[in-house]
């Protein structure tokens, strides 16, 4: 959804009209306040923010199950080292 220039509103209009502002916004309106000229804020509907957290939290997920997969085809290409010395090394690093 593109942004018009409609939906840039000054942080001083929208305080006078934050009622009409929330009817836009619930309606599918987006809207970005400013403060100074600067983009400052948005305004989106409660439904719409519940569903970029969602989409945030499935990234979170894909990112998760891609490095399991690295992991996992680690160990079959066999590039894989015990903990004990994994640890080892971490320590003979950190003394360095």
């Amino acid at each position: 959804m593109g942004v018009s220039a409609s939906d840039v509103v000054p942080l001083s209009a929208a305080r006078a009209n934050l009622s009409e502002l929330a009817e836009a916004v619930n309606a599918g309106a987006e809207k970005i306040i400013t403060k100074n000229g600067e983009s400052y804020i948005a305004l989106i509907d409660a439904r719409r923010l519940d569903y970029y957290h969602q989409l945030e939290r499935e990234h979170i997920h894909l990112l998760l199950i891609d490095e399991a997969a690295k992991g996992l085809a680690d160990v079959a290409a066999g590039r894989v080292t015990d903990a004990r010395s994994a640890l080892e090394n971490i320590k003979k690093r950190r003394a360095a």
